[in-house]
């Protein structure tokens, strides 16, 4: 068993190795405070040969037990990996595959479980750091070791894996994996900050970083690993040089005529055709030949002539496959309102990337409920992304939602995320869907360009536009370019996918992705000025669409009004057992709400629904008043005395005999029974608040009626020192009238 450690914002970090899971390649167990998440690496022995990829699957899981939590629904068990899961496990296979050796073929397998979560130190970034230090200690053949931290920054101060509290306060939430020489992806969100203080952040981050790999070095030093043999596999020379000869002129020439993808996509097939018959000669007079997947060999021959050529073309000429300079951003359309039924809509076509984007308004009920290591919440601002295989111009597997679309949809939210109003300022929850309808390149970033664009068409109050921009990279020895506004194929082709989106005054999220062994923090500080010239750029294209949200909401958007009630209301407007509210909501189509503080939220298509609703919460709620009139419930009756009435739920008032008729009545249920409804007046509030009221006193006053007689006259009091024999008999009936007048 060995174990390495150090004090990081604070709290020991640790690394230990041979005591769990000893059958896997390695399993390290990392614990930081009392957070630890255990992270295992397996790789089969026998490589994929039909393969022209690394097989490697990286999974990060959440046990419930681990904060003490029993998982919801009806098994009581983990199910379907949660947004969380599937973001983490991109996070931890993102910086591990570009240090793999490219003929690795072993199916690779990294698995991360959190077993205890404290409520503070966040998993992710461990569970990442742990799967290089399982690589870096196992016999598995890697480039490593890596790092991940997440970096803060409160009172101007940078925090390394701030806690829960502490990113709170931070006006940055950034994490940062690299190894000991450079960065190979970031992915986070900030208040919009300047690009000054993104590098310094990356800076920052940089020098933990190599603290942690040290770490990882020192325990494979104490586990001492032998590593696997990487089989390198080439193609054979003479088909190298055939195909070359064959279709290296033409790819030279097809890459300078600024074609679209689809005239791209049709080239390749052709030119692969022309590669193919190059080399059928040769196939067919060797045998030795026979065992090899031609198509795929020739398809990996092109990939490498093309992208030479295409890169060469960037670097010397300052030219791009449709044409642009590495700065240019493409020519860019958009359009608000054309889906008449949704709340808001934009359309937002930059190039050959279009994003046909939705957002949705709705009441607190539709807010969705996120179930995870922390207490249980509601989330009321949901972005969801979707890429149908269509917008690549293929036809695929249709209607799952894949790990790339909720990264996408991630990293779209988190750009938009700060503009979005409190529920105090508009209390609607909001739902943003983002449907890619073309695709070549950066439709993440497009779908941030719609989403303000939708948000604004949608009348939700944002205080400024978010536009973002997809930058790429082309890195030969000491020769480099940065490209802007990259296309699908310059990401496939090229070094780097760094998204960048922001405001006019600073950056709200980013994610870069390394295809090489990393990246100077010269190199980025040029690209993100550079996407901050195009960022400017589009934000300036989609103001001239929209510049700012509509003032009224779209007619078919819910029409939400809030009021605040005494908290010792809330109980009378839900009514025992929610009945009263439920009748509310039955008879006025509205839907209500109450927080437990008081405010009512009443959401209704149209407005006489709604305010149908507040008028009756406002007649629940209403204080009484001396002279207020009410339409009262009779709940009970008693003779001689009059009857009890619920003029408001849970309160009742005592409308005596004589407020019922101005003629004498001798039985109360001879006018009244339970469950009649009347109209009252309040006539007296007394100092302990009980309630005298009249239904005479709304009545129109009988002709020659004498108001002296309002209140049966009591008896006259007897002299029972002249008539002291009848003394008990009149003291009785005495009684009998004096309880009578008092009533």
């Amino acid at each position: 068993m060995h174990t390495v450690k150090r004090i990081v914002n604070g709290k020991e970090l640790s690394f230990e190795t041979g005591r769990f899971a000893k059958l896997a390649d390695a399993a390290v167990m990392v614990r930081f405070g009392d957070s630890m998440v255990l992270v295992t690496a397996v790789a089969n022995q026998d490589p994929k040969v039909d393969i022209d990829f690394m097989p490697l699957t990286c999974d990060y899981r959440e046990k419930q037990a681990s904060s003490g939590k029993i998982p919801g629904g009806f098994f009581r068990r983990e199910g379907k990996p949660t947004t969380k899961e599937v973001l983490s496990s991109r996070l931890i296979d993102r910086p591990l595959r570009p240090l793999f050796a490219k003929d690795w073929r072993c199916e690779t397998q990294i698995i991360a479980n959190v077993y205890s979560y404290d409520l503070e130190n966040e998993t992710d970034v461990l569970a990442t750091t742990g799967a290089s230090a399982a690589l870096v200690a196992s016999n598995i053949p890697w480039g490593g070791p890596i790092s991940c931290v997440r970096v803060g920054r409160a009172n101007g101060e940078f925090i390394v894996n701030p806690t829960l509290e502490e990113t709170k306060n931070s006006d940055l939430d950034i994490i940062v994996a690299g190894t000991t020489s450079s960065i190979v992806m970031v992915e986070g969100s900030s208040h919009e900050i300047s690009e000054a203080d993104f590098v310094a952040a990356m800076e920052f981050a940089h020098v933990w970083i190599k603290e942690l790999n040290a770490m990882q070095l020192e325990l494979a030093a104490l586990v001492n690993p032998t590593k696997r043999e990487v089989i390198v596999t080439e193609p054979p020379a003479e088909f190298v040089t055939l195909i070359k000869a064959a279709v290296t002129s033409k790819i030279h020439a097809q890459i300078r005529t600024d074609s679209s993808k689809e005239a791209r996509t049709a080239f390749r097939k052709e030119i692969k055709q022309l590669a193919l018959d190059s080399v059928a000669e040769v196939v067919a007079a060797n045998e030795e030949y026979a065992a090899l997947k031609i198509e795929k060999v020739v398809g990996g021959i092109l990939k490498k002539i093309e992208a030479a050529e295409m890169r060469e073309m960037i670097l010397s000429e300052g030219r791009r496959l449709d044409g642009r300079k590495t700065d240019q951003i493409r020519p860019i359309a958009s359009e608000v309102g054309l889906l008449p039924r949704t709340h808001g809509s934009a359309l937002f076509t930059r190039g050959e990337t279009q994003s046909l984007t939705s957002v949705t308004l709705g009441t607190k009920r539709d807010q969705q409920l996120i179930d995870g290591l922390l207490p249980t919440y509601e989330s009321r601002y949901m972005l969801h992304y979707n890429f149908p295989p269509f917008s690549t111009g293929e036809a695929g597997r249709f209607g799952f939602t894949s790990r790339r679309e909720t990264g996408h949809g991630d990293l779209a939210e988190r750009a938009l995320l700060n503009f979005i109003p409190s529920e105090e300022e508009f209390p609607y929850t909001i739902r943003i869907v983002s449907d890619i309808l073309e695709s070549n390149g950066s439709s993440s970033m497009a779908t941030v360009c719609a989403g303000s664009l939708a948000l604004f068409n949608a009348g939700v109050p944002m205080k400024k536009a978010v536009s973002g921009i997809a930058m790429g990279l082309i890195l030969e020895g000491d020769r480099v370019a940065v490209l802007s506004d990259i296309l699908g194929d310059e990401d496939f082709l090229g070094d780097m996918d760094f998204k960048v989106t922001g405001t006019n005054d600073g950056i709200t999220a980013c994610q870069m992705d390394i295809k090489i062994e990393g990246l100077s923090v010269d190199i980025m500080r040029t690209a993100l000025n550079q996407a901050r010239e195009g960022r400017l750029h589009i934000l300036g294209e989609m103001n001239k669409t929209l510049a700012a949200p509509n003032e009224l909401l779209s007619d078919f958007a819910p029409k939400l009004t809030t009021i605040q009630i005494p908290v010792e209301m809330i109980g009378a407007v839900i009514g025992p057992g929610g009945e009263m509210i439920r009748s509310i909501v039955k008879e006025t189509g509205a839907q209500i709400d109450i927080n437990d503080e008081g405010m009512v939220t009443v959401a209704a298509i149209n407005q006489a629904s709604g305010d149908a609703a507040l008028a009756r919460i406002r007649e629940i709620t209403r204080p009484v008043l001396l002279g207020d009139t009410y339409k009262g419930k009779v709940k009970e009756i008693r003779e001689g005395l009059g009857a009890f009435v619920e003029i408001l739920p849970k309160k009742q008032a005592l409308l005596h005999v004589s407020q019922i008729a101005y003629e004498r009545v001798e039985n109360v249920s001879d006018v009244l029974s339970v469950g009649d409804v009347i109209d009252v007046k309040v006539i007296e509030i007394q100092p302990d608040g009980k309630l005298r009221i009249s239904m005479k006193a709304l009545l129109p006053t009988p002709e020659g009626y004498d108001s002296s007689r309002d209140e049966r006259p009591r008896p006259p009091r007897r002299d029972y020192n002249d008539r002291g024999g009848d003394r008990g008999g009149d003291r009785g009936g005495d009684r009998r009238g004096g309880g009578g007048g008092r009533r």
